[in-house]
């Protein structure tokens, strides 16, 4: 293993750069020349022919004119027919939501261009917080080509109503950002009410992360949903964070251009926005295209940043503009541009070779200097990692549930009760208030009215303390069935719905057996699962094979009778409801939400922007 194998430090990287500085001036010899057709200059947008790019180790030491350089090379390869643009990058982007461990995302994401990634990193955090950075650089410093740019989150815990395996303030932040060159600043701070509230319970420790990333000269990355209105948008900017992934209007993109935000859009509103803007912008270097949560399924059908840049390019962008998109552009705004987005002197040798620029049609990738790709396949390296218990064994319950956990009391006498109902991703400002049978003491569900139970499970503290209450039209019809996982962002406690409160604790008992992911029961059998043995989050096996466990899975969720509440503000579809792991998201527009049960909410039903708990029933 050389130096250049590791992932970086400051004195790593001085010595590097000392190193690439000779073989620039030809007085060391290089290792491999690449030389291509074309090569894309990001920084002018113009198409430089006949090029060859130097590289020695991981790293590009020469770029110029074919047959000029003047020193001696060990090895040339030549792509006369082909356009190099550099490796694609995620500006924000969850990898925990690929399901995959980091050495199979890069299995599954190089091929399609991406070679590195800025892990918005509040999930596996979330999780077991004092190994956030040994995790993520495990995988690269085994030897795989993905380079992973560490933003430590803010969201950790999300909300001062919420405990989980990792707490980061002033002190831990401020220890990422020390000497760690992988680690980019703070990841999006979603707390927005944390944010601009003295007296919200989070204010201090939120501001304290702001402080240390400050201090280091760190990027404090935004999330700004819902935030429209320009005195909004401007206490947002005013804050210090620097950017927002969640717009979906055209006014709104240009309200936050002009108040010097750095906009990543997610191909989700590319249809209603980016005609418009292509329309309008004259500059679009305040603009990445970004990812943000995509499932390993998903991306084996879409693709990955290329599907990114290929959207916005049939939308009508130049591919020179949607290049830039996703390589110069990201790796400005989170100043690593010393490292990537670009193919020039000193940045890792990931070179994308095109076969027709108009498609984005990918012939090759090489990351850190190495043939990485081949029409459309991984060729690289996919380190053995035996992942340690701190990674496997996370789901700390240390009992065996029964229905009783599940049962919600009535008061006694009671032949009907008040309930608290909650209609997942509708974001009223009220819960809803619905008269709920009562039988043998216990409040019921009601089918009839699209009425099912809804629970969270603290996984973190070992009594699995549980938190129910009533939601509308997102769980089984079909009686005894239950679905439970342990993806639930952002505290990533283990969540479950059903028509039955037994089958409820067999769903989450079974998760506890597996070490996390999916598990669906019907008629006291467990009928489907899908295991995410590392943190409850994803699994250390292919992308391939995990689709092929998560198909059998939808086959035995499509023989349940789901339902479904309609809305035209929500992203919901009918069928199988897996949009419920962001059901209990704790940031804007997000209201009223059940968290595991706490001091400050003993039932978990708490309003996360005012503080506000209330009953479930009354």
């Amino acid at each position: 293993m050389t130096m250049d194998d590791l992932n970086l430090t400051p004195e790593c990287e001085m010595k590097i750069r000392q190193q690439l500085t000779l073989v620039a001036l030809g007085k060391e010899p290089a290792d491999l020349v690449i030389r291509v057709g074309r090569l894309l200059s990001v920084y002018s947008r113009i198409w430089l022919e006949d090029q060859e790019i130097v590289i020695k180790g991981k790293r590009i030491a020469w770029v110029g004119p074919a047959g000029t350089y003047r020193g001696e090379v060990a090895e040339r390869r030549e792509y006369p027919h082909l356009s190099a643009v550099p490796g694609f990058g995620e500006v924000h982007k969850h990898i925990e939501s690929t399901y995959l461990t980091p050495e199979w995302e890069a299995a599954l994401v190089i091929p399609h261009g991406n070679t590195w990634t800025c892990e918005a990193s509040h999930e596996f955090a979330n999780v077991d917080g004092a190994k956030n950075s040994e995790f993520w650089h495990k995988a690269r410093e085994m030897g795989s080509p993905l380079k992973i740019f560490i933003q430590p989150g803010s969201a950790v815990p999300p909300t001062a109503y919420e405990s989980t395996g990792g707490y980061y303030g002033y002190e831990e932040q401020s220890a990422f950002l020390c000497d760690d060159l992988m680690v980019t600043g703070l990841d999006e701070v979603m707390d927005w009410p944390a944010v601009w509230d003295p007296k919200n319970p989070s204010y201090d420790r939120i501001w304290g992360m702001i402080r240390g990333t400050f201090e280091r000269r760190g990027v404090v990355e935004g999330h700004g949903s819902g935030l429209r209105e320009r005195h909004e948008i401007s206490a947002f900017a005013a804050a210090g964070l620097s950017s927002d992934h969640e717009v979906w209007e055209v006014q709104e993109v240009l309200d936050k251009l002009a108040c010097g935000l750095f906009v990543e859009m997610r191909p989700y509103c590319f249809d209603k926005v980016m005609p418009a803007l292509i329309e309008q912008l004259n500059d679009w270097q305040n603009i990445a295209f970004t990812t943000d949560d995509r499932s390993a399924s998903d991306t084996l059908r879409t693709g990955a940043t290329d599907y990114n840049a290929r959207s916005a390019m049939k939308l009508g962008l130049a591919p020179e503009i949607a290049i830039q998109c996703v390589t110069l552009n990201p790796a400005r705004h989170m100043r690593i541009d010393a490292w990537v987005g670009s193919l020039t002197p000193g940045r890792f040798a990931d070179v994308v070779l095109l076969d027709d620029v108009a498609s984005l049609s990918i012939a090759a990738v090489y990351a850190d200097g190495a043939l990485a790709a081949e029409k459309g396949k991984y060729v690289g390296p996919v380190p053995k990692i035996d992942w340690p218990a701190w990674a496997t064994d996370t789901i700390h319950i240390d009992r065996t549930l029964s229905a009783n956990d599940f049962a919600i009391a009535a008061d006694v006498g009671r032949e009907t009760m008040q309930a608290a109902v909650v209609r997942p991703f509708h974001w009223n400002q009220e819960f809803l208030t619905m008269e709920m049978p009562v039988r043998d003491g216990v409040v019921q569900r009601d089918a009839e009215r699209g009425l099912t139970k809804f629970s969270i499970v603290d996984r973190y503290h070992g009594d699995a303390k549980v938190a129910s209450m009533f939601w509308l039209g997102c769980g089984p019809k079909t009686e005894y069935v239950a679905v439970a996982c342990s993806v639930a962002h952002d505290s990533h406690n283990i969540w479950a719905v059903g028509s039955c409160d037994a089958a409820m604790a067999m769903a989450v008992n079974r998760l506890k057996e597996i070490g996390g992911g999916w598990t669906l029961v019907r008629d006291g059998a467990v009928v489907g699962e899908v295991r995410f043995e590392i943190a409850g989050l994803m699994t250390a096996r292919s992308a391939e094979e995990l689709d092929a466990e998560m198909q059998l899975f939808y086959k035995a969720a499509n023989n349940i009778d789901w339902m479904y509440e309609p809305s035209a503000e929500s992203l919901w579809q009918p069928g199988f409801p897996e949009f419920l792991k962001f059901a209990t998201l704790t940031c804007s527009p997000w209201r009223w939400v059940l968290v595991a049960p706490c001091e400050r909410a003993p039932q978990g039903f708490v309003n996360v922007q005012t503080g506000e708990s209330h009953a479930v029933v009354w």
